[in-house]
């Protein structure tokens, strides 16, 4: 798990979650869905939170204060 990108915890995360909604799991493997589920999630919250710091430092400006702009996405033109 941990080789796993942000997208695929993603996906195996509604997967784990799929399955436990069903109610049809024998216990020990409610159990361990749930606590892989778990583990998931702190990545995935771990990796926005290391990945908000990022942005944080490449948004400062000259001064070290963080500035606050609308985004504004542009494709990138097809050459």
């Amino acid at each position: 798990m941990t080789d796993l990108g942000f997208e695929d915890a993603l996906t195996r995360l509604e997967q784990i979650v799929s399955q436990l909604e069903t109610g049809n799991l024998p216990l020990e493997e409610s159990l361990r869905l749930f606590e892989e589920g778990v583990a998931l999630a702190r990545r995935s919250a771990k990796y926005l939170a290391e990945a908000e710091k990022r942005i944080e430092i490449l948004t400062k400006d000259e001064t070290g204060g963080l500035g606050t702009q609308p985004f504004a996405w542009q494709p990138e033109d097809e050459a």
